[in-house]
């Protein structure tokens, strides 16, 4: 989908992205995580010629974005950032379908697509559709926001610290709503982070940059087990490591035959969930269900080993 190569933004000629190569998949979600002035935001902003690069090349279904008008390659791609920048004096409708009006889509496909958009995001059409931004809560403001990026249907969605402006508990649902919609729809997305939390809890692959070098770039788990530098093992935190590791798997891996006493917990929940309900009870196990019914548990001792497997 996304082929990055070689690619370099010189400052004052001083490298704020340095020879940066790297690949992206076709639907899945690519997180660039790094602090702040490591050139993950300078990266992003090259893919849609919002920067130009100083050399290299991207190329998107093998296509140069060099060989495209910077203004029609922008709405072939959907870009949210922080804050939504949604249109204050638009309605909802207007803003989430601001890119197809461009594109000058039929009146009712626009429509049908504010619908669509809306539903998924569990926001009523009916409900949500004439209001303004400012009757919306922080929450809803950000929906609409990646609503409108994605309104166009586009190759490729850009996000740039989407939900850094929300509180932690909106922002952990936005980011179950991010992922949801990404698998329903099959979307490809670039996301900017400075969290290495969010980057695990959404990424397929994370790219961890530091002074404009790309230093590694791979799956959560292999970031988390296996840092190739001390700033990746920072940023992954050396004592939250296996907590990190227990995030991605699920109680699905680990489910044994037997009982455990106690509220049950669903086979898809994580084993940090379950080591938590663990620790916070006292248990040695914990039942896991699907579809309404016990099918087994999950034992302490098994998650502990669990975390242990990756030192």
């Amino acid at each position: 989908m996304i082929e990055i190569d070689g690619i370099t933004k010189l400052y004052d000629g001083l490298p704020a992205v340095d020879d940066v190569t790297m690949t992206v998949d076709t639907g899945t979600i690519t997180v660039i995580v790094g602090t702040s002035g490591s050139g993950k935001t300078t990266l992003l902003r090259m893919i849609n010629r919002l920067e130009e690069p100083t050399s290299g090349s991207v190329r998107i279904n093998g296509e140069s974005t060099q060989a495209v008008s910077p203004h029609i390659l922008r709405r072939r791609i959907g870009y949210a950032i922080q804050g939504h920048g949604l249109f204050p004096h638009y309605t909802v409708a207007r803003n989430i379908g601001a890119v197809p009006a461009l594109l000058k889509w039929p009146a009712q496909q626009i429509a049908e697509r504010v619908d669509q958009l809306l539903t998924l995001f569990s926001m009523d059409p009916a409900q949500f559709r004439d209001r303004y931004p400012a009757e919306l809560s922080g929450g809803q403001q950000q929906r609409v926001g990646v609503a409108r990026a994605l309104a166009s249907r586009p190759d490729l969605l850009l996000m740039d610290e989407p939900f850094g402006a929300l509180d932690p508990v909106i922002r952990a649902r936005a980011q179950d709503d991010l992922r949801r919609i990404q698998r329903r729809l099959g979307s490809t997305i670039m996301l900017v982070t400075h969290d290495m939390e969010e980057a695990i809890r959404l990424g397929d692959r994370v790219a961890v940059m530091d002074a404009g070098r790309l230093v590694q770039y791979g799956a959560p788990a292999e970031i988390i087990a296996r840092p190739v530098t001390d700033f990746v093992a920072d940023m992954v935190g050396r004592v939250e490591r296996p907590l990190r590791l227990l995030s991605l798997a699920t109680l699905s891996e680990l489910v044994e035959d037997g009982a455990a006493e106690g509220e049950a917990l669903p086979v898809d929940a994580s084993l940090r969930d379950a080591l938590s309900a663990c620790l916070w009870t006292g248990r040695d196990a914990v039942p896991v269900e699907q579809d309404g019914a016990v099918i087994g548990r999950v034992t302490f001792d098994a998650i502990r080993a669990r975390a242990r497997v990756h030192p």
